[in-house]
């Protein structure tokens, strides 16, 4: 299989490794979580709480891909990729647009189905 050269590409790889809701819900609880946490930094001029902020957004989202999907974070293999799926799919959720997303690409591989290249 050829290697994803697009985050366009990785898109829907991203949506089927987050197929459960609560997966969907634990990212979305760590994600609401950095941003109030950068917000914090930024109004108190504390940055040490953004030390904080890798722990709470990964820290949801690997606890939901360990023990709810049981798959491997696309983190591991698509950093940048990953990072910017976690907001696209926050955003979706916020404005109610991910389970139309979840369900156009249900079917299809998952990244784990992949030859590493």
């Amino acid at each position: 299989m050829a290697r994803l050269r697009s985050y366009r590409e990785f898109w829907p790889y991203y949506v089927r490794e987050h197929a459960s809701g609560t997966t969907r819900a634990l990212h979305f609880a760590g994600t609401a979580g950095v941003i109030a946490l950068a917000i914090a930094a930024a109004v108190s001029g504390n940055g040490w709480l953004l030390l904080a902020v890798p722990v709470l957004g990964y820290g949801f989202a690997w606890f939901a891909h360990a023990f709810v999907e049981r798959n491997k974070p696309a983190t591991f293999t698509h950093p940048l990729w990953s990072l910017i799926g976690d907001f696209h799919m926050f955003a979706l959720m916020l404005t109610g647009r991910m389970e139309r997303e979840v369900a156009r690409h249900r079917e299809g591989s998952r990244l784990a189905d992949r030859k590493a290249h």
